[in-house]
């Protein structure tokens, strides 16, 4: 049997997520019965409490004990696969947690004909990983308070405004509600509208990754922190609050750019680039799915006396979260 599997370029927490399953068999006589396809891997490539053991145990060691625990999402229950001949799927699945799903590989399992035994087999996948961006909730705009007006003055350069600059021909990445359909019945070409830019706001986000445990966290032993992470159980105090801020984060910057503001998202010590549109919300999503909490020397690094300066700079028709 082979297995493939496709999935969207963008994933969200906590929402459903289109996936396409396939199984091929391969066999000349015989099909298939009831198997159950699964996959295989890990969320992040060290453990969260690597830090915590290197300070009592050589890094060798500490790197064994401490391994990510591997995870796996069942994908969809096949209940014939005839020979010679594939069977594709479409199914719907729901990532609980942000971050970065690294595929090992799949496991493909039955308990046909009598249900008595569970049979497995493992396939190697081709190595991939899947970016899961965080949560986005709606945010409440009356807290914002911010009296954007663009729109007073347009700019001779390309932008998100509403008064039409000039028409080309289109490209792949262009939005297709852009396409001019009476210049393209004309030239019989696809053609798109440019708009030119307006006088737009500007928001930068500050997303601080330093965190201090709590009383409960501190007290509990390291043995059941490990014995919690390889299981998976559910988060701690201080990471529900990291994952929250996390979230609103990422909720704040999806807001701004349906607002048609340029954004920018700082990490820590790391600045972004201000830009608009989809493409660059995706690519600060990305940063937030991928950050993790500092704590102990990692966080007295972050925030350079320059970061600060850059961030609490005023600048007119400027925002700072």
């Amino acid at each position: 049997l082979d297995v493939k599997m496709r999935f969207p370029e963008t994933i969200f927490a906590s929402e459903a997520t289109p996936i396409i399953v396939s199984l091929h068999n391969r066999k000349r006589i015989f099909p298939t019965f009831s198997i159950t396809a699964e996959v295989r891997g890990q969320m992040r490539e060290k453990s969260l409490l690597l830090d915590d053991l290197k300070e009592i145990l050589p890094l060798r060691l500490a790197e064994k004990i401490s391994r990510p625990p591997v995870l796996k999402h069942t994908l969809d229950y096949f209940v014939n696969i005839p020979r010679k001949s594939a069977v594709e799927n479409k199914t719907e699945h729901v990532f609980e947690r942000r971050g970065r799903f690294i595929i090992r590989d799949f496991e493909l399992s039955t308990r046909f004909p009598f249900g008595f035994f569970r049979h497995r087999r493992r396939l190697s996948a081709q190595e991939a990983e899947i970016v899961v961006y965080p949560k986005i909730e709606p945010v409440e705009v009356e807290i914002l308070k911010l009296p954007f007006e663009t729109g007073k003055m347009v700019a001779a350069r390309r932008g998100a405004g509403q008064d039409l600059l000039a028409l080309r021909d289109y490209q792949p990445q262009d939005d297709l509600r852009h396409v001019d359909w009476k210049a393209t019945a004309r030239a019989r070409r696809i053609i798109v509208r440019e708009f030119a830019a307006e006088d737009e706001r500007r928001v930068t986000l500050c997303f601080d990754p330093r965190i201090e445990r709590s009383e409960e966290d501190k007290l509990r032993p390291l043995r059941k922190r490990i014995e919690e992470e390889q299981k998976g159980k559910d988060l701690s105090e201080t990471a529900r609050r990291f994952e929250k801020g996390v979230s609103q984060t990422a909720s704040l910057l999806a807001y701004f750019t349906d607002e048609q503001a340029e954004v920018r998202l700082v990490v820590g010590d790391e600045i972004g680039e201000y830009g608009l549109g989809r493409t660059h919300l995706y690519e600060c999503l990305k940063r937030l799915a991928l950050v993790e909490p500092e704590s102990g020397e990692a966080a007295a690094a972050q925030f350079s006396t320059e970061t600060l300066d850059e961030i609490f700079t005023p600048r007119e028709n400027s925002y700072t979260f």
